[in-house]
């Protein structure tokens, strides 16, 4: 797809993905690219440096990866006798996967608790990880990050109730609409929408070189009591006060 696009010599490649990223990275050394990544584009090769760029990329982060731990830490304070937890990454995006697994397993260290990594790149893969969730007796899922993940939030909302997982997933309020217990993250559509500006900056005659990494740092906070109660779960008001949005 990226090639495609090259091909047709777009004014500029707009890659709201870390695939897309590197991607769009490998296809064109001249046509202006903006990203939107929750890793480090530095370590990803995409940028020399936040402040300046250089060369023809240039984008917007957000706090995707870093914050998944929290979500362990969220989801241990909302079912502190669970010592077995599931995560949930996708093996075809190894850069998010990898520090994803990282950070997690750092966390479940300092918190006492057993982290097992569970893969899907695929819908079917959902069925194969809640099946071993069930064998672990786990008693929590963190989904990881990931745009396969963001795409899909309603199906695994429906497979976390179907199985009696407690999860917590990316900032994506149909999660938690669609029955989802929790979710925490980055808010895509605030890193989504700068990016946007600078594609529109670079249609006008910018160039990415000249404009420095932007850094997203807004997270949101849901949670769905409803859900919450159909699993036997008392959410301590502590949390529900530090929410953004309650679904009762």
């Amino acid at each position: 797809m990226a090639a495609d696009l090259v091909h047709r010599q777009v004014a500029v490649i707009a890659a709201t993905s870390t695939p897309a990223a590197l991607a769009a990275k490998e296809a064109t050394t001249t046509i202006p690219i903006v990203f939107e990544t929750g890793d480090d584009p530095i370590k990803l090769g995409l940028v020399a440096s936040m402040s300046r760029p250089g060369g023809n990329v240039t984008g917007v982060t957000q706090l995707n990866v870093t914050v998944v731990p929290k979500r362990l830490q969220l989801l241990h304070e909302l079912v502190p006798t669970a010592n077995v937890i599931g995560l949930l990454v996708d093996p075809t995006d190894p850069a998010l996967a990898e520090t994803a697994t990282k950070e997690v397993q750092a966390a479940a260290r300092t918190l006492g608790l057993e982290v097992h990594v569970l893969n899907a790149s695929t819908e079917p893969d959902f069925d194969a990880a809640f099946a071993k969730l069930i064998e672990l007796r786990a008693g929590g899922l963190v989904v990881g990050p990931g745009a396969f993940f963001t795409s899909r939030g309603e199906l695994l909302a429906a497979l976390a109730l179907q199985h009696a997982v407690p999860t917590i997933f990316q900032a994506a309020r149909a999660f938690v609409v669609a029955g989802g217990l929790l979710s925490y993250g980055a808010d895509i559509t605030d890193a989504y929408r700068l990016a946007g500006i600078y594609t529109g900056r670079v249609l006008k005659g910018d160039k990415p070189a000249d404009l420095p990494v932007q850094q997203s740092t807004k997270v949101e906070l849901t949670i769905n009591l409803k859900t919450a109660k159909t699993l036997g779960l008392s959410v301590p008001n502590s949390l529900i006060g530090r929410a953004d949005e309650v679904i009762e």
